[in-house]
């Protein structure tokens, strides 16, 4: 009977790094097919874009370490990263930030460690942090919901704005950001934010067209979808409860306190749990099995610190997301949260610290 070693990921499951990774891709489509709905044909341009220049410089990398390209290719990790740099991006981004995004994600982010089991940082996240601070124009440059678009784009608008800079109309995206009503749009957290440090309240920003639902029109759908794919994931057992359950616990309960004691200058725990990447994030980018904590107890705190950073990001920082921000500094403190929250093998004393 053959005896194999592997690197991480691994599994309980007896599921192979290929059926996990497809499994996880799956339980996107929800959340994407969301974001089509509410944002438009340029979700998808961008998910093909990543995931395409992803698997070409997982290719190329690995020819160059003359690895098995076939095998590496199969087994769908790249194919995971460039969807999520795809979502992550905006819809009708030029599509060399798509391309910037998953070179450096695959080629620095993933194999300059190694390759996949080695890496300390999520691939995605590196790429996205990169991105944002590189190109912070092309990165926040959402456009309205498909409802409050004054333009609407079919699919060919949509490929023109990417590609070129302009719709097959000639409208250019800081043109196609105007909604209906004349007003330039933003993300719901980014608008609050805005409003805050115009000297607005949130019950002021929460009045503007944008929040016309729950969580901001599309935003709190989108969420909805990835936890839905997100509970998919725990029932298949592909990744634990722990982490998600942490990083949304924590920001309910930091949210809750903070509008509690200042309503006016702090957003709702509805906003922060609904808006953003927020379920995204705890589903999908938190639950990395390499560059997350392995221990149970070191989970939960990896998935609490987590929920801390965003919060604190979100309400104190200067962008007005923080879910890559925290997720990658909490990729730091992996090595001292499994040091600490290992557990004693059976036979042995507890050592102290």
């Amino acid at each position: 009977m053959a005896f194999f070693i592997a690197s991480s990921p691994h599994s309980h499951n007896r599921k192979s790094t290929s059926d996990i990774m497809r499994m996880v891709l799956l339980c996107t489509l929800p959340g994407i097919a969301a974001l089509c709905y509410f944002f438009g044909w340029g979700v998808l341009f961008q998910v093909a874009i990543a995931s395409v220049t992803a698997m070409l410089a997982e290719a190329a990398v690995v020819a160059l370490r003359k690895r098995p390209v076939k095998r590496y290719l199969q087994d769908n990790s790249a194919l995971l990263t460039g969807l999520l740099i795809g979502i992550s991006i905006p819809p009708f981004a030029p599509w060399w930030i798509a391309v910037i995004g998953s070179l450096f994600a695959i080629v620095i982010a993933k194999h300059l460690y190694g390759g996949l089991g080695q890496n300390p940082f999520n691939p995605a996240m590196v790429a996205y942090v990169v991105l944002l601070i590189s190109f912070p124009v092309q990165m926040t440059t959402w456009l309205p919901p498909v409802s409050l678009i004054a333009q609407p784009l079919g699919i060919m608008d949509s490929a023109s704005s990417i590609f070129t800079g302009l719709s097959t109309d000639g409208f250019s995206v800081n043109q196609l950001r105007v909604a209906a009503d004349g007003m330039t749009m933003a993300t719901p957290l980014d608008t609050v934010k805005t409003a805050l440090l115009a000297g607005n309240t949130v019950s002021e920003a929460v009045q503007l067209p944008v929040f016309d639902t729950f969580a901001g029109i599309g935003w709190g759908w989108v969420n909805v979808a990835f936890l839905v794919g997100g509970l998919a994931l725990i029932k298949q057992r592909i990744i634990q409860w722990q982490i998600p359950t942490a990083m949304i616990g924590s920001l309910l309960v930091l949210s809750t306190m903070g509008y509690a004691i200042s309503p006016d200058a702090v957003a709702s725990p509805v906003l922060h749990l609904f808006s953003g990447a927020t379920m995204l994030g705890a589903f999908f980018i938190a639950t990395d099995p390499v560059s997350a904590s392995t221990t149970t107890k070191g989970r939960l705190v990896f998935g609490a610190m987590i929920g801390t950073l965003v919060y604190l990001i979100r309400t104190f920082g200067g962008f007005p997301d923080g879910v890559a921000f925290a997720v990658l500094i909490a990729n730091m403190c992996v090595p001292l949260i499994d040091y600490y929250t290992k557990p004693t093998a059976y036979g042995y004393k507890k050592e102290s610290k």
